[in-house]
């Protein structure tokens, strides 16, 4: 750096690009210069995290109410940094291990019995969801199964279903595998159940789940399974109940999605 001529942050700027040029990738990875902040400084996801394991700790030497409150809390928080514009947040959770983390989070026994912590943890998983890196180490993580087995225990519970359905859906976003996992697991049939049940209209991410099931968006694959689970779902009567859904008992909030599915 010094033989260049260069001050610290020009030095960072130039091993970036010259990484970046040669295919590295640095997605997830903060970008500082040595000795100027902590991460957790530079990037707000990182103090969260800090704290969401110093919480998790604390709940595994005993929990008590307000031990999980805390975490549920800290949950939230992450879903909400890492939701919409906080790509490169959600990129450092997922390098961080935050995915893996979370999955085994939301099989846990504990956790299963506390719904509103299981739906806070559901609701950050799928806002880590965003591309197929992230989506790999959820299918890698057994997380198809894990979800699956919560939306089938949980079907009595809007929050449940509103949160699992939305991983589901992000889960299933431009990643043809997950959606073969999520349809040798039979979602089409826990779709027609829930779509049975009157309680359930105003779940929207039921809706948006069946759209990016049935939606051809992975580049990677030349020719698409969803026009052949178009057909299965059409023969299980999927689109029969929709259509009966959408004329009868789909709120207004709901429309845009069901209509979408």
């Amino acid at each position: 750096m010094e033989d260049l001529g260069m001050d610290p942050d020009e030095a960072l700027a130039d091993a970036v690009d010259v990484l970046t040029l040669q295919g590295a990738d640095l997605s997830g990875i903060i970008k500082r210069v040595p000795g100027d902040a902590a991460a957790a400084e530079v990037s707000p996801v990182m103090r969260v995290l800090d704290e969401l394991k110093a919480s998790a700790r604390a709940i595994a030497g005993g929990s008590s109410v307000d031990d999980l409150d805390t975490f549920t809390s800290l949950l939230d928080e992450l879903r909400q940094v890492c939701a919409g514009e906080g790509l490169e947040n959600a990129a450092v959770s997922v390098r961080n291990g935050v995915v893996e983390a979370l999955i085994g989070l939301c099989s846990s026994t504990g956790i299963k019995e506390e719904r509103p912590h299981l739906a806070s943890g559901l609701n950050a998983l799928s806002s880590l969801l965003r591309d197929v890196g992230s989506t790999e180490k959820f299918r890698q993580s057994e997380g198809p199964q894990v979800v699956m087995g919560i939306l089938k225990g949980g079907s009595e519970s809007s929050d449940i279903l509103e949160s699992g359905f939305r991983v589901v859906a992000s889960a299933s976003a431009g990643n043809e595998v997950v959606k073969e996992c999520f349809m040798d697991l039979k979602v089409d049939e826990l779709f027609l159940q829930v779509m049975g049940e009157k309680s359930n209209s105003n779940v929207q991410s039921l809706y948006d789940a069946i759209r990016v099931i049935l939606t051809p968006d992975d580049n990677r694959v030349v020719a698409s399974q969803v026009y052949g689970y178009s057909r299965r779902f059409a023969e299980i009567g999927i689109a029969e109940v929709l259509v009966s859904a959408l004329r009868e008992k789909v709120a207004a909030s709901s429309l845009p999605s069901a209509c979408a599915a």
